[in-house]
C-alpha cells in the first residue's frame, strides 16, 4: 500500500515536473515573469545579445503605449462628436458629413 502511495507521489511529481518544463521553455507560453525569466537565461545569450533584446523590447513596448494613447484618443473624440450630435438632435453620420465638408472648404 505505501509503495503505491509512494508511485503516485513519484508520477505526480514527475508530471508536474514535465508541465513546469513546458511552460518555462517555451516564450510563448511564458505568462508570468518568473517563466520568461527562466526561459531568457536558457538562452544563454551574451551581454550584448541581452542588450540588444532590451533595446527591442523597449522599442515594442514605446510603440504599442503609441497605438493605445492613438485608440484612447479617436475613442474621445467620438464620444465628443456622440455628444455634439445629441446635442444638435442630428446623427453620429450627420456630424461626419458636417466635419467633411469643414475640411473641404479649409483645403481649398
Amino acid at each position: 500500500m505505501n509503495n503505491d502511495i509512494a508511485l503516485e507521489k513519484v508520477i505526480h511529481a514527475f508530471e508536474e515536473l514535465e508541465f513546469e518544463q513546458r511552460t518555462t521553455t517555451n516564450l510563448e507560453n511564458a505568462r508570468s515573469k518568473q517563466q520568461m525569466t527562466t526561459y531568457l537565461k536558457s538562452l544563454d545569450y551574451s551581454l550584448r545579445r541581452l542588450q540588444v533584446l532590451q533595446e527591442c523590447v523597449n522599442e515594442l513596448v514605446d510603440e504599442k503605449n503609441q497605438q493605445l494613447l492613438k485608440q484612447e484618443k479617436v475613442q474621445t473624440l467620438k464620444t465628443k462628436m456622440i455628444n455634439v450630435s445629441r446635442q444638435y438632435g442630428i446623427s453620429y453620420q450627420e456630424v461626419l458629413k458636417i466635419m467633411l465638408n469643414i475640411q473641404q472648404r479649409k483645403s481649398k
